[in-house]
């Protein structure tokens, strides 16, 4: 069955290339105004204070581009804000997971001593690099373990940055090797399930917010 060109459907599609660059554009604009915010503005405060509206930007741009809303999405979307949300929890209440360390006031409200935004942090986490980890061939378990050492390799240039600006503070001022050894188990778990899950997993701004937090995290961490 051939389908209908109509001028609205070639106006539409002459948009829609426009639609990942300019993400790109305002996912890259943000952060840069945050980082010279934190490191030079004089108002370091003030730009912490607006982490949670550019987490919340971040995702609101990333998975306006994910196209398929079924229902083992959103079940997938639901349960890894949760798994990732009740182990922070876990570890903040006990210290088993990932070590002893407490959360600051820069990631907005709490929920049991846990910014409610660590659940949606740990999904476009999940969510970005099991994309990344899909740009190879490689057998679904290989790219379970290439993504969660994305999200390990974010982590590390996080933690530090993190303690400088209050989202969380460790026991001691020193990051313990149970942290990594936890965000492993709990990412691997959850990449696991993203390569499983019956979903359509073509995003085309994925690599970008991962790529993105990766250059501002690097850069302030090398910068503090």
């Amino acid at each position: 069955m051939l389908k209908t060109i109509t001028p609205d459907t070639v106006k539409t599609s002459k948009y829609n290339k426009y639609s990942l660059p300019l993400a790109v554009a305002i996912l890259f604009i943000f952060h840069a105004v945050g980082f010279w915010g934190l490191l030079f503005s004089g108002n370091q405060e003030y730009f912490q204070n607006l982490t949670p509206m550019n987490l919340l930007l971040t995702n609101a741009l990333l998975f306006a581009f994910h196209k398929s809303w079924n229902r083992v999405f959103i079940l997938f979307a639901i349960l890894v804000f949760a798994v990732g949300f009740f182990s922070e929890v876990l570890g903040v209440h006990t210290g088993l997971l990932f070590g002893n360390y407490t959360y600051g006031q820069a990631l907005g409200a709490k929920l049991w001593d846990v910014p409610l935004l660590i659940g949606l942090n740990w999904l476009m986490l999940v969510y970005t690099t099991g994309h990344i980890s899909n740009y190879t061939k490689w057998h679904w378990l290989a790219k379970a373990i290439l993504g969660t050492l994305l999200m390990l390799l974010l982590d590390f240039f996080i933690e530090p940055v993190a303690m400088q600006y209050d989202f969380w503070s460790w026991s001691g001022d020193q990051v313990p090797l149970s942290n990594y050894a936890g965000w492993f188990a709990v990412a691997f778990i959850l990449q696991v399930y993203f390569q499983k899950a019956n979903f359509e997993k073509q995003n085309q701004l994925a690599a970008f917010v991962y790529l993105v937090q990766l250059l501002f995290f690097v850069s302030l961490f090398f910068l503090l």
